[in-house]
């Protein structure tokens, strides 16, 4: 039996492969403010911005790769049991080799219609489609009639895959935190979930705000990070 690691990244996993992180210090993402291009109530008040938005980040990612750290994680399956968790949109861990990965807050390459889904049923999968990096646009109709949207969790909306990733929390015999700021709940929270004998560890080049016994910081960016990871690993 291998042993159970989860592994929660956040934008900080990503950034060394040139995508910005989803959100800097004055409230921008790419320059747009957070609430016109993350939120629920951002679509409503302006589908066609929110489209353009989302056209051009899958633009940008069909022109990056995956960087070390993404597929040192990838690699740990050789291994472990792994299961990734990750706040990011894009498809970087799919491309780095990881097998089992729960998108908490959407795929990029992938859209939905605006009407298929609700708080309390989250989306229905057989409702999503993979477009890869091709655009979509107002007057773009799902089989249904209803205006493609993009399968994205935005501020104001319930995060459908919660249950699974504290199901992988809760049984994981080491975790593992990655560029991410534990500031953007309720994924912030997840690391609450491990055992209580679980040693977590985050690899953030940043103070991080939590407190932990349980918790040892690798304080360094994702890919030499994941290096001191696995090093302390092979330790464990």
């Amino acid at each position: 039996m291998k042993r159970k690691i989860a592994v929660l990244t956040g934008a900080g996993v990503s950034a060394e492969s040139g995508i910005s992180t989803f959100r800097d210090s004055n409230g921008l993402w790419e320059n747009y403010n957070v609430e016109d291009v993350a939120s629920i109530e951002g679509w409503y008040r302006n589908p066609g911005l929110m489209l353009d938005f989302y056209n051009a980040r899958r633009r940008q990612l069909a022109e990056v790769k995956p960087n070390a750290a993404h597929l040192a994680i990838a690699a740990l399956e050789n291994d472990y049991d792994v299961t990734v968790i990750t706040q990011n949109v894009d498809n970087l861990h799919e491309r780095a080799g990881s097998t089992r990965i729960i998108h908490l807050h959407g795929e990029l390459t992938k859209v939905r219609p605006e009407d298929c889904c609700n708080e309390q049923d989250g989306f229905s999968e057989e409702s999503v489609f993979d477009i890869g990096y091709d655009e979509i646009h107002l007057g773009d109709k799902a089989p249904d009639g209803a205006q493609l949207r993009p399968h994205i969790v935005w501020f104001g909306e319930a995060v459908p895959k919660m249950e699974q990733a504290i199901n992988a929390v809760e049984k994981a015999d080491i975790m593992l935190i990655v560029g991410t700021s534990l500031q953007v709940y309720p994924a912030a929270g997840l690391y609450r979930y491990a055992g209580i004998d679980t040693p977590i560890y985050i690899i953030d080049p940043k103070d991080v705000p939590v407190h932990d016994k349980r918790i040892t910081h690798i304080k360094d960016v994702a890919t030499s990070g994941m290096e001191k990871f696995i090093g302390m690993l092979k330790k464990f």
